[in-house]
């Protein structure tokens, strides 16, 4: 099995990192005003070097910052797009027996990029590793799906049509600037795919005036618009998961619905694929994969608890996956991020660590 020096990597993270206390205390004091935005900034920058530092011992190619500077892998991105508010509403978003924070993206203008604090934070990141520094960002159905037609105001945006071809069009532009930024390292959380599979979601949709047989397709056009023009030597990848936040869930079922127009219409390298628990069905759907450069990074070991794999176990489950799509165009990863929010997964940052390094450790001995 050859090397692989280009991104996904066969020992890959989806992106977020449990944050430091010390980074908590900093945004709790933040938050009351005790400390200025510029202080703020500075132990974030501490902890985002100590952070680097730590994936580069353990073996990871792909450095990400750990979204240490956002308070949702979503939300903090989608709320600086032009034409786009963070608003309060009546009820958060609801998992597994816990619910987060109650805000929510509106559209209150016409959508497009401008430009955007994350490229900050992406050059910062860029600046203190010497590996291949990974940028995530929400995919551009999560401005739709989290809220539907009741976030976006109609006055601006009569039709949907209209409002899909702007976010796509303002996501292409993002791609352009994190690549001049010089991001060779594009990730897209665009987990509504998933989310597509689960009937009680459908359900959700159709009763909110969605109609789900079309979403699928829909989502895949935008971000066709967004790649139309992607530089050749910029790695694009998908994160796929069925909801994570404080060790919870939101939705189950099979890639069987999605399979096809994943792997097959959309232009990405790569897809990070959730497959720690029996909701996500099994490994079948990967024979829809189409054989040459695409990846699938296989998310066998779960961040959402603290008890570490047996690697034996994992390589088994990849000689299963392997049944189904070639073992060379397979990669191995956590199945999600470890901090979806600020809040933080339920482990300690030492089990984290230690689930990073048996992927690292594994993928040698599976790929060499």
């Amino acid at each position: 099995m050859t090397a692989k020096t280009k991104p996904p990597f066969r020992a890959d993270q989806v992106g977020s990192l449990l944050r430091s206390a010390r980074l908590k205390e900093a945004r709790a004091r933040r938050e009351r005003n005790e400390i200025d935005a510029g202080s703020l900034k500075a132990v974030e920058d501490e902890e985002i070097r100590k952070l680097i530092k730590r994936q580069e011992e353990i073996g990871l190619q792909g450095i990400t910052d750990g979204e240490f500077r956002r308070a949702w892998w979503h939300f903090d991105f989608l709320g600086g797009l032009d034409g786009v508010e963070m608003v309060a509403v009546e009820h958060g978003i609801k998992f597994a027996g816990v619910e987060t924070k109650a805000q929510a993206p509106r559209v209150t203008g016409k959508i497009g990029f401008s430009g955007h604090p994350m490229l900050e934070h992406f050059k910062f990141l860029k600046a203190n590793t010497s590996r291949t520094p990974k940028m995530t960002i929400p995919g551009p159905s999560m401005l739709h799906y989290r809220g539907g037609r009741k976030m976006i105001n109609m006055g601006v945006y009569p039709d949907m049509e209209g409002f899909y071809h702007d976010l796509g069009l303002a996501y292409a532009a993002a791609v352009k600037a994190f690549y001049e930024a010089g991001c060779r390292y594009l990730q897209l959380d665009d987990i509504s795919f998933a989310y597509l599979c689960d009937p009680e979601q459908r359900a959700m949709l159709a009763a909110r005036g969605d109609v789900p047989e079309k979403q699928a397709e829909i989502y895949a056009g935008m971000v066709r618009t967004a790649l139309k023009d992607k530089p050749d030597d910029l790695a694009i990848t998908m994160h796929l998961c069925r909801g994570n936040f404080r060790s919870t869930f939101v939705a189950s079922g099979g890639y069987e619905p999605i399979a096809d127009i994943l792997f097959n219409t959309m232009p990405v390298d790569g897809y990070f694929m959730e497959w720690d628990s029996e909701r996500a069905g099994g490994f079948e759907p990967l024979r829809f994969l189409p054989k040459g450069h695409k990846n699938v990074v296989l998310g066998l070991v779960t961040s959402k608890t603290g008890e570490l794999e047996s690697r034996d176990a994992i390589k088994r489950r990849i000689d299963e996956a392997a049944k189904f799509a070639p073992l060379e165009q397979l990669c191995l990863s956590p199945q999600c991020g470890f901090a979806s929010t600020e809040e933080g997964n339920v482990l300690a940052e030492e089990q984290q660590w230690a689930k990073l390094a048996m992927i690292v450790e594994t993928a040698r001995e599976v790929w060499g």
